[in-house]
């Protein structure tokens, strides 16, 4: 052995005596203090033999009132012909999908980008992509986690109107935000 490493392993050997010194029990609840600063012991439901009741924290359910949160939120952002630009007036869909999500980080959405029938099939895929991942910068630019969403191209395979005329066109370039 080195001078060094003989000099390290006394330290080591402290470093870890200490590590292992500690008297609490990691597989027994640790007693909780009430507001008046006495300990109250796990599982005695908090009185502390004082003879007085404690009032009990009510669960919140997040499903009350009906249907999942997500179900009620706007979500679809039109685009302009040949364009992957969020317009200003689908910033308040972005921003109110966005402040749902962060509050929920375990919740899932994909984010479809979609175009209308005009240009090749590749071209539409890609642009739908664009449009697609605009919405997840917002999203993400907005306190958004990028685990939390995938950007997905249909191009113009899903259209949401049949037609070919500029009413059937606009209603087809979009992006849907679609939870999961």
């Amino acid at each position: 052995m080195t001078t060094m490493h003989k000099a390290i392993l006394p330290l080591v050997a402290a470093l870890a005596m200490v590590g292992c010194a500690s008297n609490v029990k990691l597989d027994e609840p640790a007693p909780v203090e009430n507001r008046s600063g006495t300990s109250v012991a796990p599982g005695t439901g908090g009185a502390a033999g004082s003879g007085t009741a404690q009032s009990k924290v009510e669960p919140v359910d997040l499903t009350k009132n009906g249907a999942n949160q997500f179900n009620t939120l706007p979500r679809i952002v039109y685009f302009d012909f040949d364009s992957f630009v969020v317009k200003d007036e689908f910033r308040n869909v972005v921003e109110v999908n966005a402040k749902a999500l962060v509050g929920k980080r375990d919740q899932k959405v994909s984010i479809e980008g979609h175009t209308d029938e005009r240009g090749g099939r590749e071209y539409n895929l890609a642009l739908g992509q664009k449009r697609a991942e605009a919405v997840a910068k917002s999203l993400s630019l907005l306190g958004v986690n990028a685990p939390q969403m995938e950007a997905v191209s249909f191009g113009e395979e899903r259209p949401a109107t049949q037609g070919s005329d500029e009413a059937a066109w606009a209603k087809n370039r979009r992006a849907e935000l679609n939870y999961r």
